[in-house]
């Protein structure tokens, strides 16, 4: 029966191809120029919301005095501060890696700093109390290290439990101090009860561990309840599927949890040192108490909604020095230098997040 029918020649088939519109190498051009056109203006709108960011983040930051500040400092002080700060990065870093490798032990450490800066920068300049970074983090470990999402965001979820938890540690502490150290009056008790909404939000990450490890799960259960609302998309099953995977990691990989929790707190430890050390190059002598009551100060200046503490951070350290008997001058001035140091931080992360974005969109 073959060889009745009559064959097509090549030539045919050439022409076929050649007249086809669907595959036509005028079609595939038209095609990719208007991939091309799609990924420019993508990268446009990148670069614009950055630079949006950007502008609102700097549009008030006093840079001439912010470098006014650096300069009391000698070589061998700004040295000592920039490798303290290196130290705190590493040890917040190495919180994350713990929770990733108890998982995935292939993860190399090295990275994760890079990825740790660039969400340090996202949430530095986005307006919110020093998060937005966090998808980021996800997005990381699902396309460089081909971690699924669900697993990635139960990473993110745990890191930042541990991360409040610590910062719930501190406040707590430093609140104490700055009582005891006259920032906040023993017989105020209106200020003291302005601070409780303030401790029941910052004790949620223990009560949530808690409820994970005992195998309860109160975002899910407050999804589904909401359901009626929401539905059920693709984000609130990822959402109920990560806080399941968090609950079984705390309950099978305590140790590493413990561990996690360790190098949150050295990071704070770390802190408290380069705070110490930033007042005592400026001519304070602040006591234990005391460096830890302006500390936390600054801490609760980061959690307004405003592109990293903008103006609230100089606030608080006037508010704190003055009140321990020191010049504004000096409260200005710690200001000044946490803030420069903060816009390095915060300038190279958002550079490796624009790279990031850009290579996800190329």
């Amino acid at each position: 029966m073959s060889s009745i029918l009559p064959q097509p020649s090549p030539e045919a088939g050439k022409n076929v191809l050649v007249a086809s519109p669907g595959i036509s190498a005028k079609g595939i051009a038209v095609r990719k120029t208007g991939k091309g056109s799609l990924r420019a203006l993508g990268l446009f709108a990148l670069y614009s919301i950055l630079a949006a960011l950007l502008y609102f983040a700097l549009r008030n930051t006093p840079f001439i005095e912010i470098w006014n500040a650096l300069t009391q400092l000698d070589l061998s002080q700004v040295s000592v501060l920039f490798v303290i700060n290196a130290l705190v990065i590493v040890f917040i870093t190495a919180r994350w890696w713990v929770i990733v490798c108890a998982e995935n032990p292939a993860i190399p450490f090295l990275p994760l700093i890079r990825y740790r800066l660039s969400v340090f920068g996202l949430s530095y300049f986005t307006p919110g109390p020093q998060v937005g970074g966090e998808p980021l983090q996800v997005l990381y470990l699902q396309r460089n290290h081909g971690i699924s999402f669900a697993r990635a965001t139960s990473a993110v979820i745990m890191d930042k439990l541990l991360e409040f938890l610590a910062n719930f540690i501190l406040i707590g502490i430093g609140l104490t101090a700055a009582v005891r150290v006259g920032l906040i009056s023993h017989n105020s008790t209106q200020a003291l009860g302005s601070l409780i909404p303030v401790a029941v939000v910052l004790a949620w990450p223990v009560i949530h561990l808690i409820l994970l490890y005992r195998g309860n799960y109160p975002i899910s259960s407050l999804l589904r309840s909401a359901a009626s609302f929401i539905g059920s998309p693709n984000w609130v099953r990822l959402i109920i599927v990560s806080e399941r995977m968090a609950a079984a990691f705390a309950r099978r990989k305590l140790g590493a949890l413990l561990l996690a929790l360790g190098f949150s707190m050295l990071a704070w430890a770390g802190m408290a040192a380069e705070y110490f050390l930033m007042a005592s190059f400026l001519n304070a002598s602040l006591s234990f108490e005391q460096t830890l009551a302006a500390l936390t100060a600054a801490l609760f200046a980061f959690l307004l909604p405003l592109p990293g503490g903008l103006g609230a951070l100089e606030a608080s350290q006037v508010y704190a020095l003055t009140t321990m008997g020191y010049a504004p001058a000096i409260g200005i001035s710690l200001s000044l230098i946490m803030r420069g140091r903060d816009l390095l931080n915060g300038g190279i992360g958002l550079l490796l997040a624009g790279k990031f974005i850009r290579d996800i969109n190329s």
